[in-house]
This record gives structure tokens, C-alpha cells and sequence, in this order.
């Protein structure tokens, strides 16, 4: 499992790399119960082993973004849903500086979802 995920950063080209291994980070530090796995060939956090959010890339751009897999709950307006009905995605450029206030942001409002129990945990 490390192997897949040091693995998925690694064989990023720059800019997305550094790109993707800073959201990492960033995710990972907004709550000690946050995990990182591999689902669908991707990074996958976890809150206290609930699908949390996604880090993926944009097959067309290239371009790195976060998905947050209970979207239909976040009202932002930098959030995406396009065609989904559960996720939405917040797109990063990775030729500029990181929004990380916005990033923490919607971290937070999400993480707050399982919190307060909106978001069922399991026991």
C-alpha cells in the first residue's frame, strides 16, 4: 500500500507533483484521524476510516484537484458538481501559488460533516 502511493506521487511530472504532494500534506494535517489509502488507483483519505476526500488529476488538463466525496453537503462556490450527484471537486492550478486558507476551508466544512454526525460514522 505505501509502495502504490509513494508510487502514484512519484511518477507525477512536475508542476503536479510538488503539486499533489502539498495537498497531500495539507490534508493530512486538518485532523490526526485523517488516513491516506489507495481506492480506485487513487489517493484516498479517510476520516476515522470513512471516505473522505480524493486527490486525482483531470484526464483532459491534467490538472490537479480534490475531491470531496460528501460535495452535495458543501455550498461553496469553487466547489464543482458537473455531472455528479454526491462529489464535487475543487480544482487547483498547479502553476500558482495554492489557495490554502480556501483549501483548509473546505477541508474543515467537510470534516465538520462527520463531527457533528451529518455523515454517519462507523462504530
Amino acid at each position: 500500500m505505501v509502495q502504490q502511493l509513494q508510487n502514484y506521487y512519484l511518477n507525477k511530472e512536475e508542476p503536479n507533483k510538488s503539486c499533489l504532494l502539498a495537498l497531500r500534506n495539507i490534508i493530512l494535517n486538518q485532523d490526526a484521524h485523517i488516513t491516506e489509502t489507495v481506492k480506485y488507483g487513487m489517493p484516498c483519505f479517510c476520516y476515522k476510516k470513512k471516505m473522505f476526500c480524493y486527490l486525482w488529476t483531470n484526464k483532459k488538463t491534467d490538472e490537479p484537484y480534490i475531491l470531496m466525496v460528501e460535495g452535495k453537503y458543501l455550498d461553496d462556490p469553487e466547489l464543482e458538481e458537473g455531472s455528479r450527484s454526491r462529489m464535487k471537486i475543487f480544482k487547483v492550478n498547479p502553476n500558482k501559488d495554492l489557495p490554502i486558507k480556501k483549501i483548509e476551508s473546505i477541508l474543515q466544512k467537510a470534516l465538520d460533516l462527520y463531527r457533528t454526525g451529518i455523515i454517519k460514522l462507523k462504530d
